[in-house]
């Protein structure tokens, strides 16, 4: 009796119409939220790590859901340290290496609550996965600085920032031709001014990243930080080949089919002068994107960021070859395993569930990206377009970014959230999966053929994340045992998406429900076995 009412409950949440019915449907997709609105109490989310290289400016603003206004305050901050009680913004800088464990509070008119954070200051940052957006999956090179700023604002009107999301990363498109002090790459006039543009981002609690290449020009046919020319000014820019934005483009020409001569390395590098003005704006994330992937560039990168006095995470892209694992692992923070990304099930799924090979390469300071997130409003121009996705896609899309430990980007107009999407992006029991300390990538622990997959992740506190995947056309019953997942002893199960303990497993029983097409159940299992 008790196994039936679980299994009905989950099905009810998982089991959804066809994925033409969901379409139909995709103007108004809330009865597929399975996200409970947060507390008006307080709750503390995101990072329980955080790290920061000696000397380095220190900047991490406790996320926390619950009613404004709300006071914050920290126990145990090294020197050099300053919380603001009003935004929660710990600021400062920390000049001695070490590891510090800080108990946050949170307190507001409906109650408190307080979390350790640790705080380690030494030669790693981003300790666990990335959390941010980036713009190329909406306006591609089309992309203006009002719409990176729109974006930003959104990100703290929906209370995006208040679940741990960080980062607002502009893509290709910014640039314009070599200047200033340093004789780096200059914003074209879609970006007026770049420096006010990170400051106002800063304003937000909000931290910002930005795009570029070791070819001579970018994939969107913008300058790279190579040249052929001593001086930086590539040769389609002094012939005059370009177009207002300083985009590669013969007179007559087609963008698409020319691009292609601008892919290529050159003699002169500007990576230095590239970061000394990146560090001027107040960058925080770098994406540098060319392929392939190799040793000297990555390398070229990672010294001059190493050696810049800012911790800027290092993401290169893309598709990087496999057999130099290792040395992506050493040398970024992040490396997209794949090209890029699209808004169906064969792409998702595709990338997705080929992921694991990475397992071993992946932990805090360096993770395998699998690209960014397809939910939303995407469009990669200035069309946007609701994703193609269904909804049991996109919950499968969240699930398993989150368990493979990936970098989570989202890649929609965070203006036109609709609260479907907003419910995905804001569960903060799915997102304590991605953002676990001890940085585990889940591995495959059964299959059936190529239909079905149960995925485990471990987590710190010795519990078990538990992704069931099904892959095929048809609804499937998908089941575990303690004894499969190496369990011992007494164990609850919990919805994470539903936020609810749904079953509890002795010894050999086993936990079963019905996983609808091309959908997934994302579950806890705890407390683990004794330690």
């Amino acid at each position: 009796m008790y196994r039936l009412f679980i299994k009905g409950a989950l099905m009810a949440a998982l089991v959804m119409p066809s994925p033409a019915a969901a379409q139909a449907a995709s103007s108004d997709l809330s009865a597929y939220i399975l996200t409970p609105e947060p507390a008006p109490a307080p709750r503390i989310n995101g990072a329980r790590v955080f790290g920061a290289r000696p000397g380095s400016d220190f900047f991490f603003a406790i996320a926390a859901t619950g009613d404004r206004p709300m006071t914050f305050s920290a126990e145990g901050l090294p020197k050099g340290l300053a919380l603001d009680p009003e935004t929660g913004r710990i600021t400062g800088c920390v000049k001695k290496a070490g590891e510090y464990v800080v108990t946050l509070r949170a307190e507001n008119g409906s109650g408190s609550c307080e979390r350790d954070l640790r705080i380690v200051i030494g030669d790693k940052i981003a300790l666990t996965p990335p959390l941010g957006w980036n713009s190329w999956n909406c306006w591609a090179r089309d992309v203006t600085q009002e719409q990176v700023l729109s974006s930003a604002r959104a990100m703290v009107e929906k209370g995006l920032d208040r679940h741990g999301w960080t980062y607002i990363n502009i893509d290709d498109g910014w640039q314009g031709r070599r200047g200033g002090k340093y004789n780096a790459i200059q914003p074209n006039t879609k970006f007026p001014d770049m420096k006010a543009l990170a400051d106002e981002i800063h304003g937000m609690g909000l931290k910002i990243g930005i795009y570029s290449t070791p070819w001579v020009g970018t994939y969107a046919a913008h300058i790279g930080s190579y040249s052929d020319n001593p001086d930086g000014e590539n040769q389609w820019i002094k012939d005059g080949m370009h177009n207002e934005h300083f985009r590669y483009q013969k007179p007559g020409g087609n963008y698409w089919k020319d691009r292609a001569e601008t892919y290529r390395h050159a003699e002169y590098s500007f990576v230095k002068a590239d970061v000394a003005q990146w560090v001027e704006w107040g960058i925080d994330y770098l994406k540098y994107d060319w392929l392939p992937n190799d040793r000297y560039y990555t390398a070229e990168m990672h010294d001059a960021l190493e050696n810049c006095g800012r911790d800027i995470v290092y993401s290169i892209s893309n598709k990087a070859p496999y057999a130099d694992a290792p040395l992506w692992m050493n040398l970024c923070n992040c490396w997209r395993t794949t090209s890029d990304i699209r808004d169906n099930w064969e792409s998702v799924s595709s990338i997705g569930f080929a992921h694991d090979r990475w397992l071993p390469f992946t932990g805090p300071g360096h993770w395998a990206d699998p690209d960014m997130l397809v939910v939303g409003m995407v469009g990669w121009s200035t069309k946007l377009h609701p994703t193609n996705l269904t909804p049991d896609e996109q919950y499968t899309h969240i699930s398993l970014w989150s368990l493979l430990a990936a970098p989570l980007l989202i890649g929609c107009d965070l203006a036109q959230l609709d609260d479907f999407t907003l419910s995905l992006l804001t569960n903060d029991e799915v997102l304590e999966v991605n953002q676990d300390p001890l940085g585990l990538q889940a591995a495959p622990v059964w299959h059936n053929g190529d239909k079905e997959v149960i995925y485990m992740k471990h987590l710190e506190d010795g519990s078990v994340a538990v992704g069931l995947f099904n892959r095929g056309e048809k609804a499937a019953k998908m089941k575990f045992s303690l004894e499969l997942l190496g369990l011992r002893d007494k164990q609850t199960v919990r919805d994470l998406w539903r936020q609810t303990d749904v079953a509890t497993l002795r010894g050999n029983e086993t936990f079963s429900t019905e996983v609808a097409p091309h959908g997934a159940a994302l579950l806890r299992v705890y407390p683990g076995n004794p330690r």
